[in-house]
Order: structure tokens, then C-alpha cells, then sequence
């Protein structure tokens, strides 16, 4: 999103027969992502000329691609304060907005500059890229092949316009995973997950789960429905009802709610995600409720940390309530590449923490875990998975966990 705003932007001022010495300077240092050097050159032309629109809309840019979006908008909006015909400037702020997640306000804002000139393939490609961001395939394909009308060799419109051939709605995910206990027998639980974007806004979620404990055999079914609000986020909600043999829960609630920022392009943080989540457990003799806050830093070269704290109220027949804390830490990191082909790897800590989907996991112990898995993408739209853990609890007890996955895009 980022490579296609400075795509528009450098290219709206092509057209010009001439450069200043400072314009060529800044977009030397804009192509080499030095955004200081960039920035110290337009704040000494704002200085000279400070109601100057172009050296303002400069500022404007550079702000965007350095990731100072807020000072972006703000210095666009002065801009059309200025001067509200220039259609560049109202396609800057519509590219701030998109990246703001203000997906309305960019769309608003890339139609006022198509209006003013209806004839540029650009403001047209760029108004087909917002549309598809928004979910509305027909009208984005619509604006791409109107760009190509005007211009035939716009290689955005192209790329728009091709980007729907790879585009995949549905996500199946299959899984298998082991715990092999030194005080009791083995457990085994088998998944399948389908997971089906209908749009931009809305997916849904709805798998299978077994589980062989002890000798018993018990399932589950879960259905969950995700919707992605504006400015806000995305909210999940969702249940399970199982057969559950004394082992899992007869049933389950939750909700989680997300919300990303993307503080930077070029510094140490690229991104962050925040997640809030509640879970209610229903057992025949015990009931759960989870609160789960996480906090995912994105890291440069596709790094990711994340952080997560639980905070679970257990209620048992006959008993008062208690509350128990756990943590986790996970890092996430990519190992090889080949083509299309990836593989990737992920190191993971955890004090305290308790799979409350089981009955032998609740309140009953202390715990820590070590683990990490690999993730290999063998082709485009496939990848398999693998994990492994080591849980020591309190008593000498230990548990060695370890699964595998496979997943397909279609």
C-alpha cells in the first residue's frame, strides 16, 4: 500500500517540463528512503515560502511515506485550505486515509480528485486500488478498466486488475496434535478448520474437533463470525457445542476484538496489534472465564513478538471462585526462501498457562513451557506445519506436546 502512495505521488509531477534543484534533490533522497534528509529540504523551502501548495503538498508526502500519518492528513487538509482544484493533493490525502484505515474518507477523497480531472488513468487506478481495499470487487475491476481505456500501459491498472485472479476466499486448515504425559496415558486431538472470506468485511469460521482421553472419545463444534469495523478494528464472536464425555466443555462463548497501528515504515516497529479477548467454559461440574489481552509488534525483515497475559476465573460445584494468571511470549522469524517456497520458525515461552478446552487443565497446577515450530509454504497457496513443546508442572509431572498441520488457500 505504501510502495503504490509513493507510486501515484512521484508520478503525479512527472508531467512537469522542468525540476527545481530541491524538488530533484528530495526525490533522490525520497527513492534512497532517507526521509531526514528529504524533510530538512522542504522544512528549509517552507520557511521560504510558507503558503507555497506545492512545496506544502512535499512536506505532505514525505510525511506519509516516513509513517507520520496524523501530521500527513493534517498538513493536506492546510493544503486544501489553500487550494481545493489541484486533484494531487486530494489523491495524497486519499492515500493517507487508506492507510489510516479510514477507507470512506480515502474513497471520498479519491473521487473529488477523479471529478476534477476524469481524464487521468492514474486517479482512476488509484480509485479501483481504494474500492478493492474496501471489498467492492466489481466497482474496483470497473475503475481498473476505465484506466486502461484512458491509458492502455498503466502497469497499475494491470496489476489491480490481476491481483483478483490470485485472490483466494476460503482457508481449510487440518491438524493433529499428540501430549505425551510421564504419569497417565497419551491424548490425541484431530482438527479440521474452514475459514471463508466473503468480503473485505465479513468472514466466518467453522470447524471440527476430536479428542481421545483416557479412553473416552468426545468432539466439539465451533462457529465463529468475524466482521472488520471502521477505525476500529476487527471483532470476532463466535461458540462451541461438544459432546463432551466429562473431558471438554459442553459448551462455549467468546468474543475478541482487534486493533493495528502502523506507527512507521522504515523504523524498528513496523506495526502493532493489539487483541482483547473473553472465553466462557461450561463443564458438567466446573465453569471457565478467560480474559485474554496480547499485544503483536512487527518487526522489520518479518520479525513479530508477541505478548499475551490470561487471567482465568475458575468456579467448581460446592466451591468459591478463584482466579488464576498465566503468560506467554512468542518470536516469530523467517529462515529461508525459494522462489515461492518459505519456511519460517517461531520460539515460544509460557509460564502459567492452561489449555482450558480440557478438564485436566484447569487450576490444577503450575506450569512452564518451552516450544517453537516451523512453517513451510512448499507452494503458493499450501503450507504444512510442525510444533513441538515441553511443559514441566508442579509434582514432577511433565508433558511433551507436539502437532502437525497442513493448510490450502482456495
Amino acid at each position: 500500500m505504501a510502495t503504490a502512495a509513493m507510486f501515484f505521488a512521484l508520478n503525479a509531477t512527472a508531467g512537469q517540463t522542468q525540476q527545481l534543484e530541491w524538488q530533484m534533490q528530495v526525490r533522490k533522497f525520497a527513492e534512497e528512503h532517507d526521509w531526514v534528509s528529504a524533510l530538512g529540504i522542504v522544512e528549509r523551502e517552507i520557511a521560504r515560502t510558507p503558503l507555497d501548495a506545492d512545496v506544502l503538498a512535499w512536506h505532505a508526502r514525505i510525511l506519509m511515506w516516513s509513517g507520520h500519518l496524523a501530521d500527513a492528513e493534517t498538513e493536506y487538509l492546510k493544503i486544501l485550505q489553500i487550494t481545493r482544484t489541484d486533484p494531487d493533493n486530494w489523491l495524497g490525502l486519499a492515500n493517507v486515509y487508506l492507510r489510516e484505515g479510514k477507507t470512506q474518507e480515502a474513497l471520498d477523497a479519491v473521487d473529488t480528485a477523479v471529478e476534477l480531472d476524469p481524464k487521468r488513468a492514474d486517479l482512476r487506478a488509484a480509485r479501483g486500488h481504494v474500492l478493492h481495499v474496501m471489498g467492492e470487487s466489481k466497482e474496483a475491476q470497473l475503475a481498473f478498466r476505465q484506466a486502461l481505456v484512458l491509458d492502455p500501459g498503466s502497469i497499475e491498472a494491470r496489476r489491480g486488475l490481476r491481483s483478483f485472479d490470485s485472490e483466494t476466499k476460503h482457508e481449510l486448515r487440518l491438524g493433529e496434535e499428540n501430549d505425551l504425559f510421564n504419569f497417565a496415558g497419551a491424548n490425541h486431538d484431530e482438527s479440521v478448520n474452514l475459514v471463508s472470506w466473503w468480503s473485505r468485511q465479513w468472514a466466518t469460521n467453522v470447524g471440527m474437533y476430536t479428542y481421545q482421553r483416557g479412553g473416552a472419545e468426545a468432539g466439539k463444534f465451533v462457529g465463529s463470525i468475524t466482521a472488520r469495523l471502521p477505525n476500529w478494528g476487527t471483532l470476532t464472536a463466535g461458540g462451541a457445542v461438544g459432546h463432551d464425555k466429562a473431558v471438554i466443555p459442553k459448551g462455549e462463548a467468546f468474543f475478541d476484538l482487534d486493533r493495528g497501528l502502523k506507527p512507521s515504515q522504515t523504523g524498528w516497529v513496523r506495526g502493532i496489534e493489539f487483541a482483547y479477548g473473553q472465553h466462557w467454559y461450561w463443564y458438567q461440574a466446573a465453569r471457565i472465564l478467560t480474559l485474554g489481552v496480547s499485544t503483536i509488534v512487527y518487526l522489520p525483515r518479518d520479525w513479530t513478538f508477541s505478548v499475551t497475559a490470561t487471567g482465568a476465573r475458575s468456579t467448581f460445584s460446592g466451591t468459591g471462585a478463584e482466579w488464576r494468571s498465566s503468560g506467554a511470549s512468542r518470536i516469530a522469524f523467517p529462515l529461508a526462501q525459494w522462489s515461492d517456497k518459505r519456511l519460517s520458525g517461531n520460539l515460544l515461552y509460557a509460564a502459567g498457562t492452561e489449555d482450558f478446552a480440557q478438564v485436566d487443565q484447569i487450576g490444577s497446577f503450575a506450569s512452564q513451557t518451552y516450544g517453537g515450530g516451523l512453517r513451510f509454504q512448499f507452494a503458493a497457496r499450501q503450507d504444512v506445519t510442525g510444533y513441538a513443546s515441553y511443559q514441566k508442572r508442579t509434582q514432577n509431572r511433565t508433558d511433551t506436546n507436539f502437532g502437525f498441520g497442513y493448510g490450502i488457500h482456495f
